[in-house]
């Protein structure tokens, strides 16, 4: 057997097991890469929403990633929630320009708990992204990242954002909504800005409302293409054609009384295209 790739995740638990860790571990382990982890919180958390967090201290979460990288030969890193600017600067320390780093700038979760502060955003502008290899924020967090309205033209806000620093992929949801496309159409678009051009990559839409950890999902999934020595494009596409495909084997299941988890681990072996 081939020694597998090592991958770390810095980013909060989920007790009802649909995002944060749960998802990156599960993921880095459908993909064949050998997961780590750094607990920056841990959540109170169901399908429903996030009844409570209990975050960890900075000096905690450093070291935590500092027992991995004294350890382990680190492929690539993602983070997913932080909880604060201290930690967003341990990341940063510890991380930026030394191997591939994707930032899911996790603020709001999925119910609509708010899960980092104004502290945290401007960490997140003014410290970890202008180091950060690629960021993915859904249109919300490109919003909270910007300033600027959620209803701002969607290649706006993913060049917006890239001002910032770091390589961008806006990450679709409503299917032909997010982040362009017509409504109906069956078609979600992602897209992926580097050195100033916008590249839209799109995949056909699942509806379901199975899609809790889909943004978690998607960002460890990048991770682990990016720690392949894949470039961003195609990482990305890889990412989003796992991410559909999870859906689709998740799409059926009646788990829960909020939005049921995605598949991470998917029923047959998933292959790459």
């Amino acid at each position: 057997m081939v020694t597998p790739l090592v991958v770390l995740s810095v980013a909060g638990t989920d007790s009802g097991g649909a995002a944060g860790l749960a998802a990156d571990l599960a993921t880095f382990a459908a993909l064949g890469v050998h997961g780590t982890c750094a607990v920056t919180a841990v959540t109170a958390q169901d399908t429903t929403g996030v009844h409570r967090v209990v975050p960890m201290g900075a000096g905690d979460v450093r070291a935590q990633i500092r027992a991995v990288l004294d350890d382990l030969p680190l492929a690539a890193a993602k983070t997913g929630m932080l909880g604060s600017a201290e930690v967003a600067h341990v990341v940063t320390d510890l991380l930026a320009g030394s191997l591939p780093l994707v930032v899911d700038p996790v603020l709001v979760a999925t119910s609509g708990a708010v899960l980092g502060d104004a502290a945290l955003v401007r960490a997140y502008r003014e410290v970890l992204l202008p180091r950060a290899d690629v960021v993915t924020p859904n249109r919300d967090e490109a919003a909270a990242l910007t300033g600027l309205p959620r209803d701002t033209d969607p290649e706006e806000l993913a060049l917006t954002v890239h001002a910032l620093g770091p390589a961008v992929v806006l990450t679709g949801g409503e299917p032909g909504g997010e982040p362009g496309g017509e409504p109906g159409s069956g078609t979600c678009r992602d897209m992926v800005v580097r050195d100033g051009v916008l590249t839209l990559l799109e995949h056909p839409a699942v509806e379901t409302t199975n899609d809790h950890g889909t943004g978690c999902t998607y960002s460890a999934a990048l991770a682990v293409h990016l720690a392949r020595g894949l470039d961003l494009e195609a990482a990305a596409r890889h990412a989003q054609a796992f991410v559909a495909e999870a859906l689709a084997v998740s799409a059926p299941w009646v788990l829960g009384r909020g939005r049921g988890p995605v598949a991470h681990v998917l029923t047959h072996p998933y292959k790459e295209n």
